[in-house]
């Protein structure tokens, strides 16, 4: 399989939930800021609501750094609304919630369960050139942690503002990073 890493997100034109309305949303909406993709199987099941749960609580400061979240499911997004009208867990969602019932951004993204029909629990840290920086596939009974992704969206805006510097395990904003050069090597 061939790295999705640095590679651009896919074409696409989907129709989304957002805040009680319905709004189209397009590959080029995406480009120009930093972005979250957050795949999950479906709606009304059992870990999915508890991550968009999770990231809704995250999602202040991710727009507080320059971050859109989008979660996408291969349901449409007339069932978004009904999921987030009668889940308690849902209704705190103001992200955007893409419906994807063509399976195309799902497939784009190489996160597609083919024999279900379902999206794998992926996610993807995008730049503003709609780059893909990080990608995580988790199984289907393994939930995500959005605070340790808000830790990953400042490891990359930190790379890639701060040309030859990089992030070593586990750094959180403010500690130092690495300078790789030769007098580095073996060192650490």
């Amino acid at each position: 399989m061939a790295s999705i890493i640095n590679q651009e997100i896919p074409e696409f034109s989907a129709e989304a939930f957002v805040n009680g309305e319905f709004k189209t949303i397009t590959s080029d909406d995406v480009k120009g800021g930093w972005a979250i993709f957050m795949f999950y199987p479906a709606d009304f099941t059992f870990v999915c609501p508890t991550e968009l749960e999770d990231m809704a609580a995250q999602y202040e400061e991710l727009k507080g750094l320059g971050v859109e979240v989008y979660s996408v499911s291969t349901d449409t997004h007339f069932t978004h609304k009904a999921w987030h009208d009668s889940s308690e867990a849902i209704g705190k969602v103001t992200f955007p919630m893409i419906g994807d019932p063509t399976g195309r951004i799902t497939r784009g993204f190489n996160v597609m369960i083919e024999e279900a029909g379902l999206a794998e629990r992926g996610t993807f840290v995008v730049d503003p050139d709609g780059k893909i920086q990080v990608a995580e596939i988790h199984a289907g009974g393994i939930g995500r942690s959005a605070k340790d992704m808000v830790r990953k969206v400042k490891a990359a805006q930190y790379v890639r503002d701060n040309d030859g510097e990089v992030c070593p395990a586990a750094w959180e904003q403010g500690q130092e990073t690495l300078k790789p050069s030769l007098d580095l090597v073996g060192k650490i």
